[in-house]
């Protein structure tokens, strides 16, 4: 199996499974040997239940049932990896990427995860994630760097680095992932993968507090449209339909043809929370907009009516408050007092930033967060889809975002001394730092749109750069119909990055 594993997405493993051209065991064998081989180079996965898995293939052949064997659905016997944040698997470890979390266990599998194994998906493994999800990149203290595998000096992205660093190493087909502020997006432009953001309306309840604004949902990086319609499917599709059935996300992916009339498309230049968006990034944009052009799409130069540095503080006000819940209030989850030293010095500020100010500002956030959507579903009265890039740029070297030893010891500063001006100055440097590169996706996740990230374009070092489309919330078919015909117009799923041609 190892030779034509690649060759196949997970829809594609699924079938083999149910034909018995080959078994669940050897998928799951192929994927553990991928895993051994690619991992020490790539740090993408950081907990492994080989055994467990093992166990899951093993009774599908044997044609047993129960909790520990893998049910009868539409993905049975494909493996996967689940991002070790948020997405609790009962009895695995799940540290938030965090030394405080690094000993939490769930004793219940989270909604999603219940989902997945539903479908036959066999986890055998958690991959890297950032720090409480709160950084783009993936380079947390606890395990160190993820690396990308089209250049192993530079970052997958994040906070899912290490779903998407897996998949693009060829060790899954697809990992799931999660996006608070362009968590799936980002590493998916990274590592050449396709990403779906789904509507907030798609998320599915989780095992932890909810969050302000609820910013986040739950899906996969994937090197298919139609993997990632599927999961949309069976995370938050219609449990009546059938896979594949009219009606279902899966169908839109599998429709390339020609729309009943061409999409109005809005195509913003403008780099959002970013600053400017380098030559590369708007070639691959504007090359994006020729293609949707010639696919017989409208496409027509807009500029938002958004307010972009009130946006990005009520953003960043969201994002300090969640930081506090997990931080401050982490005791509520482990049982055991949080401190300074079981935590990264940027995520320790973060969360009290969130006490002094975030607080405080979160009704005017929350209020602000609500205009912005009330704006862009204005625009969306006019236009089907927003065509804009993923990041401002190629993905960044290996440690290039980390704070410096000085932006350290100010956010040591303000976590003793929590002088409010001070915090807001620290704020607005650090944020500007990563907004710099990664100031594209999060505007969508105010929004609660669908927003979705399609590799079309590779930088002169050939590196992946993603081009982005939004649409109104809900209509993630609509964007899946798309994605499907841009895979069909420039494929990119046969691209491999050099890691796996010098295997």
């Amino acid at each position: 199996m190892q030779s034509d594993y690649l060759e196949y997405d997970a829809i594609g493993l699924a079938e083999l499974v149910k034909r018995g051209d080959v078994s669940a065991r050897e998928l799951l064998d192929t994927a553990i040997a991928r895993a051994e081989a690619a991992n020490p180079a790539i740090n993408a996965i950081v907990l492994k239940d080989y055994d467990a898995a093992r166990r899951r293939a093993s009774a599908i052949e044997a044609g047993g049932n129960g909790a520990d064997t893998l049910a009868d659905g539409p993905l049975a016997g494909v493996p996967l990896l689940v991002k070790d944040l948020g997405a609790a698997v009962a009895g695995l470890r799940m540290t938030f990427g965090s030394r405080h979390y690094r000993h939490y266990v769930p004793t219940a599998d989270a909604p999603v995860v219940e989902r997945l194994r539903a479908a036959g998906l066999n986890i055998f493994g958690k991959t890297s994630a950032s720090e409480l999800g709160q950084m783009p990149y993936t380079e947390p203290e606890l395990f160190g760097p993820c690396r990308n595998p089209w250049n192993l000096d530079h970052t997958p992205g994040g906070s899912s680095g290490g779903a998407a660093a897996a998949v693009a190493a060829g060790i899954v087909p697809l990992a799931h992932a999660s996006d608070g502020g362009g968590s799936i997006r980002i590493p998916a432009s990274c590592c050449g993968l396709f990403g779906l953001k789904p509507s907030r309306s798609r998320q599915v309840p989780s095992n932890l507090a909810p969050a302000p604004g609820a910013l986040g949902v739950d899906l996969a990086v994937s090197r298919s449209v139609r993997d990632s319609a599927l999961m949309l499917d069976l995370i938050a599709g219609d449990p009546a339909l059938a896979p594949g059935a009219p009606g279902t996300f899966l169908a839109a992916a599998r429709d390339p043809a020609p729309f009943a009339k061409p999409l109005n498309i809005a195509l913003i230049t403008d780099p959002l929370f970013a600053f400017e968006l380098s030559p590369e990034v708007r070639a691959a944009v504007d090359d994006a907009a020729a293609l949707v052009t010639s696919l017989g799409h409208r496409v027509e130069p807009v500029s938002l009516p958004v307010d972009f540095a009130a946006a990005r503080e009520a953003f960043l006000m969201l994002w300090s408050v969640v930081a506090e819940q997990m931080v401050l209030n982490a005791d509520t989850i482990t049982g055991t007092p949080p401190r300074r030293q079981d935590f990264e010095i940027a995520t320790w500020a973060m969360a009290h930033i969130g006490r002094k100010l975030g607080e405080r500002e979160l009704p005017a956030a929350l209020d602000l967060q609500e205009r912005i959507t009330a704006q862009l579903a204005g625009l969306m009265t006019r236009y089907d889809v927003i065509l804009c890039a993923t990041l401002a740029a190629a993905p960044v070297k290996i440690g290039e975002l980390k704070p410096s030893q000085t932006e350290r010891m100010q956010m040591r500063a303000v976590t003793a001394m929590p002088m409010e001006a001070l915090m807001r100055k620290l704020l607005t440097e650090a944020s500007n730092k990563a907004f710099a590169w990664a100031g594209c996706t999060e505007l969508f996740n105010l929004t609660g749109q669908p927003a979705m990230t399609v590799p079309l374009a590779w930088s002169a070092r050939g590196l992946p750069i993603g081009v982005q489309f939004a649409a109104r919330e809900g209509h993630d078919a609509l964007l899946l119909r798309l994605a499907a015909q841009l895979e069909a117009a420039r494929p990119w799923f046969g691209r491999r990055p050099p890691l796996l041609q010098a295997r």
